[in-house]
């Protein structure tokens, strides 16, 4: 059966500041910003995949001392998101935001921002199944720059799978920066991993990372 949620009306959590989204959305753009932070001098390759209407980093970016050395590409498969992001950009003056209507789950689709030296898994590993999560993990280094951040989120209702993600990115060469459990109403979490030095470099997955659908 097809996943048919609409996922314009799912955003609208966003617009109310005490929804447990606004809660997650609140500690991944910090996240977000202590990474540009501590981002080597220069441009910062930054991707966010399934990147929904961009909240997150075109919430950060607009005052961010480093927004101009940011170069980002958002990934969104739903039309509608993807341009009310591409507008939000636009009206922030946010040149270097490209916003693209495609398939997250595809690296060869956004293959040419790779690798990123920040990459965004939000609002993903809620949405599909325990194998798909723990082939996006493994797969993450093969999207990464050489001490590249991750950001990741997930719910945590019965069963918990936050442990074993938090395995899984660990196995693939990431060391925990954080790990936030928030206990909202839909009890999410926020995990940041650093792509250690060394992790051999991997080819680019051909096969799709993940399939909405299961959680």
């Amino acid at each position: 059966m097809a996943f048919m949620r609409d996922w314009l009306e799912w955003h609208a959590a966003y617009d109310d500041p005490v929804s447990a989204l606004s809660a997650r959305l609140d500690r991944v753009s910090a996240h977000l910003a202590r990474a540009i932070d501590q981002a080597p001098a220069g441009r910062v390759a930054l991707v966010s995949l399934c990147a929904g209407q961009g909240r997150d980093v075109l919430g950060v970016l607009p005052g961010h001392p480093r927004s101009g050395d940011v170069a980002a590409v958002l990934v969104e498969s739903d039309p509608r998101n993807a341009e009310l992001a591409r507008r939000r950009a636009a009206a922030a003056g946010l040149a270097q935001v490209d916003v693209r209507q495609a398939d997250a789950s595809r690296p060869a689709q956004f293959a040419d921002a790779l690798p990123a030296d920040i990459l965004l898994l939000c609002g993903i590993f809620g949405n599909v199944s325990a194998g798909d999560i723990r082939r996006t993990a493994a797969a993450a280094p093969a999207l990464c720059s050489a001490g590249a951040t991750v950001i990741w989120t997930r719910h945590r209702r019965p069963p918990d799978l936050t442990p074993q993600v938090r395995e899984w990115f660990t196995a693939a060469g990431f060391d925990e920066v954080a790990f936030d459990a928030l206990d909202t109403s839909i009890l999410t979490a926020v995990g940041v991993g650093r792509l250690r030095a060394g992790v051999p470099a991997a080819a680019l997955p051909a096969q799709p990372l993940f399939a909405f659908g299961q959680s």
